[in-house]
């Protein structure tokens, strides 16, 4: 099962220049050569500026994109990525980039997911009233590196904006038709290289989940599809919301393995423990 994937096309379903980072890794370590279809429209999937909504949540969005790839090509190998960006699950107040980068095989009837949750992002957005508020805040997300968009009443007037002629020309036209004026980073991935870093730390995951094979069938994408919460606590043995079970399984034959996380300890911290840190 390791040589599932060599000598074949890959279809990446991007139309933001996503090859430049997903392609080297898969073509180095599968021995696929990844194209992009011509004409093929992802922002039709959803944008992050709001005029399309996505029509499903992230993972669903990402497998859509995939396999309209394969359909408009014919292809049996698909490769698509999707992003969202916000406040970190675990972390109050602290913006993250989540990457998933899925590939879906017909040819072996396989998904297999690799995924990165960063908070390396320059994701912000920012009310301005003059021309000395946009060259602030452009200052502080990275420009003219990455892109940015100007919206005034809730339009986008310019996006991809990567010179500051061009913003310079955007915050004029805009404040000209309303007092305030809103500042955004461009997340899309062309404009954007701290977006572009992580979908490549996704798609190295991708590669890991890949290279796990099943013990039973040696299926690749052998991987956790479950965890349970109750590590006991260190000093009463009380169940805890710390994770002490995750289990692993193969989408090809079923089988799976049970085990406790590797990155936790065998017993949890008694300021987890809901009796002993009420």
């Amino acid at each position: 099962m390791t040589d599932l994937f060599t000598h074949r096309v890959a279809v990446l379903a991007t139309m933001h220049r996503k090859e430049q980072v997903i392609a080297p890794l898969l073509e180095t370590q599968l021995g696929l050569t990844v194209t992009v279809p011509a004409g093929f429209d992802t922002d039709g999937f959803g944008t992050f500026t709001g005029e399309v909504k996505r029509p499903a949540d992230q993972l669903s969005t990402a497998r859509i994109k995939a396999a309209a790839a394969l359909d408009r090509t014919g292809a049996t190998l698909a490769i698509a990525s999707e992003g969202s960006f916000g406040p970190h699950p675990h972390i109050p107040f602290v913006p993250c980039n989540r990457e998933l980068v899925v590939l879906i095989d017909r040819q072996h009837g396989l998904e297999i997911v690799g995924e990165c949750l960063s908070t390396e992002t320059n994701y912000r957005q920012q009310q301005i009233r003059s021309w000395q508020d946009a060259e602030a805040f452009a200052a502080t997300v990275d420009f003219p590196s990455h892109g940015l968009i100007v919206r005034a009443d809730g339009t986008v007037l310019a996006k991809g904006i990567t010179t500051k002629a061009t913003l310079s020309t955007a915050v004029d036209t805009a404040l000209h038709q309303a007092a305030t004026v809103q500042l955004e980073t461009d997340m899309r991935a062309l404009y954007n290289p701290t977006r572009m870093a992580v979908i490549a730390q996704a798609t190295e995951d991708l590669l890991r989940a890949i290279a796990q094979t099943c013990p039973n069938c040696a299926c690749p994408g052998f991987r956790e599809v479950k965890r349970w919460p109750g590590l006991p606590c260190g000093l009463c043995g009380t169940p805890t919301l710390l994770t002490a079970l995750i289990r692993d399984q193969c989408q090809r034959c079923d089988h799976y393995h049970d085990h406790p996380p590797a990155d936790m300890p065998p017993k949890a911290d008694p300021s987890h423990c809901p009796y002993c840190n009420p």
